[in-house]
């Protein structure tokens, strides 16, 4: 299914889009990826998602890209005797271990490993950082704090610790259940929560043992202190706004967001930009003008994604919040403003042969009259570095492997091609003329550019580039290959 766009678009399913004919209508409307949150829901309904999504990408004949998003730990507060209080700007404030329920002035927080990493000075927030507190004094089992900013503190509710590095790792036991149900069901990226350093990412990878490839959600500052690490251990970056505005200023967001997109472009990984992009059309079908702007400048940054959370999940206009994000998606590609924000954002990055192809394959693209530039790829990096040029032409990504093609879902401007196992470098050319005539690219006048390793199905071994034309009779049987 061509999109007429480069930015890819991930849907978040839940109770508003969990039937075949919602999926259907999404994927339709723009969804390249679809995101199962494991926060909610069972195995069961999860799995009957998964089979829904894999029946349409069979019916279609479309790779689909599924992410499977881990919880994450869960740091809350225990129960208050009367549900909630309201605590007061100035008012003492404890938190400790012991399980009676709370009152206006304590209340239990069943985790030891926050005590053992907190100072005075620190800061606490509570409810999505609706209630600010400074601790004046702390201990192995308690932390006495001073309210800052007061509010109602009731049950479960959240607490996030902007300040320091907790010693806890990003995986929970429901986390490596969930991670092992998600990869053999066979999902195509796995997102960890609560990622805070490299290790994190480590530990998870050696789990999923390849059966997925690994996104690192930044929602935390100890995450974007140790970013380049993070990326370097990561297939791929989640810019998860909507916790790192409560933990992080909401100022320094935007900055931080420009600057993570470059690297993850810098590093040809894909990066996603998630969270409250369109909040309003949980209740409304029309976004603000102010979010349509949020989704529109992540897009001139050249994010390889921008993400739909509630707004597809449990909102009531999931199709058409879908529908939306493609119409900005397609108006801001065609500004010329945004080629030229592009081009003058692109890194220069020429560390090895396939860095060099890819480099020709864009430059060739955009002196001469090429309509689409068309690569070979077994484990996708092929095509990854092709994205990273942010062409001005069409990618398309010739595959065998299902599951490469269904990864490069999530990569920005990548159309994924099914082809069989080749040998011969004069059929790989004769395929993508094919593919390119076939899916819309090109038309017999055209011409294309090829790329592909030989020899064929060894990952990494990008080293030729030929323009062919798009007339099969063109291609002389004298070619080599």
């Amino acid at each position: 299914m061509r999109r007429h766009r480069n930015v890819k678009i991930v849907a978040t399913l839940g109770p508003a889009s969990e039937d075949y004919q919602t999926i259907r209508a999404l994927h339709e409307a723009g969804a390249d990826v679809f995101r199962l949150n494991m926060s909610h829901g069972s195995h069961e309904s999860i799995a009957e998602k998964h089979r829904i999504i894999r029946q349409i990408e069979d019916e279609l004949n479309s790779p689909i890209g599924i992410l499977a998003d881990l919880q994450g730990p869960k740091l809350r507060v225990g129960q208050f005797a009367d549900g909630a209080v309201d605590l007061a700007e100035g008012a003492a404030f404890r938190f400790d271990l012991d399980e009676t329920a709370g009152d206006a002035t304590r209340v239990c927080l069943p985790h030891p490993e926050i005590f053992a990493a907190l100072e005075p000075g620190a800061t606490l927030l509570v409810d999505d950082g609706k209630i600010r507190l400074k601790i004046t004094d702390c201990g192995a089992d308690f932390a006495q704090t001073e309210v800052v900013v007061g509010g109602t503190i009731s049950d479960r509710k959240g607490v996030n610790v902007p300040d320091v590095v907790l010693p806890l790792k990003a995986l929970s036991d429901k986390d490596r259940k969930d991670l092992e149900f998600a990869c053999e069901l066979g999902v195509d990226w796995l997102a960890l929560s609560f990622v805070q350093r490299a290790e994190d990412v480590e530990e998870a990878r050696e789990l999923v043992a390849g059966r997925a490839a690994i996104l690192s959600k930044i929602e935390k500052p100890s995450a974007v202190k140790w970013f380049d690490s993070i990326l370097a251990a990561s297939d791929g970056i989640m810019i998860a706004r909507g916790d790192l505005g409560v933990e992080l200023p909401v100022q320094n967001v935007p900055p931080i967001q420009k600057r993570l997109v470059r690297r993850c472009r810098t590093a040809a990984k894909p990066v996603i930009v998630a969270t409250q992009m369109l909040e309003s059309m949980i209740t409304s079908p029309m976004p603000t003008r102010a979010e349509v702007s949020d989704v529109a400048a992540a897009i001139y940054e050249g994010t390889d994604a921008v993400m739909l959370s509630a707004e597809s999940a449990a909102g009531s206009w999931p199709v058409e919040a879908v529908s939306t994000m493609d119409a900005v998606a397609q108006e801001v590609e065609d500004d010329p403003t945004y080629v030229q924000i592009i081009e003058a954002s692109r890194v220069v990055n020429r560390e090895s042969v396939a860095d060099g192809i890819v480099a020709a394959a864009r430059e060739i693209a955009e002196a001469t009259d090429i309509v689409a530039i068309c690569c070979y790829t077994q484990s996708g990096t092929t095509a990854l570095l092709t994205a990273r040029e942010r062409p001005r032409v069409p990618i398309i990504a010739m595959t065998s492997l299902r599951h490469t093609a269904r990864r490069l879902a999530l990569t920005w401007g990548v159309h994924c091609v099914m082809t069989e196992p080749l040998e011969r470098f004069k059929m790989a050319v004769l395929d993508a003329v094919r593919a390119a005539r076939a899916e819309g690219y090109a038309q017999p006048l055209d011409q294309i550019v090829v790329t592909a390793g030989v020899p064929f199905n060894v990952p990494g071994t990008t080293n030729i580039l030929r323009v062919a034309p798009c007339q099969e009779g063109l291609i002389s049987a004298t070619d080599p290959g």
